[in-house]
C-alpha cells in the first residue's frame, strides 16, 4: 500500500513537472518571440533617428539644392520652377472674381468678393461638378466645351443672386496635372496624370483652350492666371499677412513655393519683374539628400512604388505613404512572431492601411486603446490583441510620424536658409547678402501651411513646429510663424487674379 501511494505521487510529481517545464517553455518562446519584435521597433527608432543636428545638415541640404535649381535646369533633384508671379495679393484688391479648380474627378468653381483696404473676403460661393468619365479620354474641345458650359451657368446663377462685376470678370485657373509655365496666365500641358488621357492636349496651352471655349459661350471673363495650388496656398497665407514669404502643402501629397529675389534666378538672366521677385515652385517632393533617415521599409516602398527612385521626399513625409510604413513595419513583426495571431492576408495588402487610420491609432486615448483594437480587426484583419501589443502600434505609428513631421520642417527651415530668413544670413549672396544686416536677419517671418496631415493630424503639427523651434535656436524661433492656411487652389487662385488683373486696388 505504501509503495502504491508511493508511485502515484511519484507520478503526480512528475505530471506537475511536466506540465510546469511546458508553461515554462511557453513562455521562453513568447518571451523570445516578443524580444524580437521589440528589436524590430528598436531598429525602427534608431533607423528614424533625426537629431536637432542631422536635421540642420538636412536644412543645408535643402538650401543648397534650391541654388543649384535656380543655377541651371536639370541641376538639381529640385527642379524649381518660374511661375511668372511676380505680384501677391496684399489686401487691397477689390472687386469680384472668379476660380477655376480641375484637379481630378471633380472640378470647382468659386466666386469671391474682395472689399479692398485689408478688409476680410466679403463673399464666398463655390459649385462642385464631377466631370463625365468619358470626358477624361474624349478631345481636349469636349472637355473645356462641358467645362465653360458649367462655367457659364455658375456665374448667371450667381449674378442673378448678386452683384455684377462693372468690367470684365478676371478668372484665375487652378490646373493641377504638370505644367510649363510661360507667363503668369499661360503654359503648356507637359502630361496627364489622374486617370485623364487626351492625347490632342499634350505640349498645349492649357489657359488658352479654356479661354477659347469661354469666348465661344459667349462670355466676358479672361484667364488672368495659371495657378499651381501651392501657390494660391501662398497668396492666401500673403492676402491675410504681408509678412508670408513661402507656403507649403502637407497633405496626400507634398509641395512648396517661396518668394525669390529675380536676380537670384540665374538661370534665368536678365529676368525682369515689376517687383524685383518671383515666386518659385520648388516641387520639393523629389528633394534627395544623403542626410535624410531612409529604411529598409523606404526602400521597399519606393521600389514597389509606380515611380521608383521619384519623389523621395515625398514618400517620407506626406499623408500618401505613412500608413503604408506602418503597415510594412507590422508586417516585418508578423513575420518575426505570432503576435497578431494567425497571419492576416491584409497586413501584405499595399495601402490598406490610410494615414487618417494611422492617425487615429497614433492619437488613441482610451485607456485600453479601444480605437486600435478597432482598426486592427476591421481594417487588417487582426484580432484580439494584446494590450502590450496594442501600445506598441502606437509606438509605431509614433516614431513614423515624428521622422516625416521633423523633416518636413528641416525643409521649411531650408528654405528659410535660402532667402535669409533663419537668422544664419542664408546662402543668398550677391546684394541680398551685401546688405543683410543684424534687423533684417531678426524679421518676423510667416510660412503659409496647408493640408490635412498639418491641420487634422494633431501629434503631425506640434511634432513639426516643435522641430522648427528646436532647429532654429531660441533666439530665432520667436520670429518664424507656422499658419494653417485653407482653400489656395480655390480662393488662391480667385486672389491671384485679382492681383494680376487689369483692375484697379485700393490705395
Amino acid at each position: 500500500m505504501g509503495k502504491a501511494a508511493f508511485g502515484v505521487a511519484v507520478g503526480i510529481a512528475l505530471v506537475t513537472y511536466t506540465v510546469a517545464a511546458v508553461v515554462v517553455g511557453r513562455r521562453l518562446r513568447s518571451r523570445r518571440k516578443w524580444s524580437r519584435v521589440v528589436g524590430v521597433f528598436k531598429e525602427l527608432e534608431e533607423a528614424c533617428g533625426t537629431s536637432v543636428s542631422r536635421l540642420r545638415q538636412v536644412v543645408d541640404a535643402m538650401a543648397v539644392e534650391m541654388h543649384a535649381g535656380l543655377a541651371s535646369e536639370g541641376g538639381s533633384k529640385l527642379k524649381m520652377l518660374l511661375t511668372f508671379v511676380d505680384t501677391l495679393p496684399n489686401g487691397s484688391e477689390k472687386g469680384i472674381y472668379y476660380a477655376l479648380h480641375l484637379g481630378g474627378t471633380n472640378f470647382r468653381v468659386l466666386r469671391v468678393q474682395l472689399g479692398g483696404r485689408r478688409s476680410s473676403i466679403l463673399r464666398h460661393d463655390v459649385e462642385r461638378k464631377p466631370i463625365p468619365q468619358h470626358l477624361m479620354t474624349s478631345t481636349s474641345e469636349d472637355l473645356f466645351d462641358f467645362i465653360a458650359s458649367s462655367l457659364k451657368q455658375f456665374v448667371e446663377k450667381e449674378e442673378d443672386s448678386g452683384p455684377s462685376p462693372a468690367s470684365r470678370r478676371e478668372l484665375g485657373f487652378t490646373f493641377s496635372f504638370p505644367v510649363k509655365q510661360r507667363s503668369v496666365s499661360s503654359g503648356v500641358l507637359i502630361k496627364w496624370t489622374k486617370a485623364f488621357s487626351i492625347s490632342d492636349m499634350i505640349g498645349k496651352d492649357v489657359s488658352d483652350m479654356l479661354q477659347q471655349a469661354i469666348f465661344k459661350k459667349g462670355l466676358d471673363m479672361r484667364v488672368s492666371a495659371l495657378v499651381n495650388d501651392t501657390v494660391g496656398t501662398l497668396a492666401v497665407g500673403h492676402y491675410n499677412d504681408e509678412d508670408t514669404v513661402a507656403a507649403v502643402i502637407i497633405g496626400t501629397g507634398t509641395n512648396a513655393c517661396y518668394l525669390e529675389r529675380a536676380d537670384a534666378i540665374i538661370k534665368s538672366q536678365g529676368l525682369l519683374t515689376t517687383s524685383g521677385g518671383m515666386v518659385v515652385n520648388m516641387e520639393w517632393g523629389n528633394f534627395w539628400s544623403s542626410h535624410l533617415p531612409r529604411t529598409q521599409y523606404d526602400i521597399d516602398l519606393d521600389a514597389e512604388s509606380p515611380n521608383p527612385n521619384d519623389q523621395g521626399f515625398e514618400k517620407m513625409i506626406s499623408g500618401m505613404y505613412l500608413g503604408d510604413i506602418v503597415r510594412r513595419v507590422m508586417l516585418r513583426m508578423s513575420l518575426e512572431s505570432d503576435i497578431f495571431g494567425p497571419a492576416s492576408t491584409s497586413l501584405s495588402t499595399p495601402f490598406i492601411l490610410r494615414t487618417p487610420l494611422m492617425a487615429s491609432m497614433h492619437q488613441d486615448d482610451t485607456p485600453d486603446l479601444k480605437e486600435v483594437a478597432r482598426i486592427l480587426n476591421d481594417v487588417l484583419g487582426v484580432p484580439e490583441v494584446s494590450l502590450k501589443t496594442r501600445k506598441l502600434i502606437v509606438n509605431i505609428c509614433d516614431v513614423v510620424a515624428r521622422r516625416a513631421a521633423q523633416l518636413a520642417a528641416a525643409g521649411i527651415v531650408g528654405i528659410l536658409k535660402k532667402i535669409g530668413r533663419d537668422g544664419s544670413g542664408g546662402i543668398a549672396g550677391g546684394r541680398a547678402k551685401a546688405a543683410s544686416s543684424s534687423s533684417s536677419r531678426m524679421r518676423r517671418t510667416v510660412v503659409a501651411v496647408e493640408g490635412g496631415l498639418y491641420s487634422n493630424y494633431t501629434l503631425f503639427r506640434e511634432y513639426l513646429n516643435k522641430a522648427v523651434s528646436e532647429i532654429l535656436g531660441e533666439e530665432f524661433s520667436p520670429y518664424v510663424i507656422l499658419k494653417v492656411t485653407e482653400d489656395g487652389s480655390g480662393i488662391g487662385a480667385a486672389l491671384l487674379a485679382a492681383a494680376h488683373s487689369s483692375k484697379g486696388v485700393d490705395t
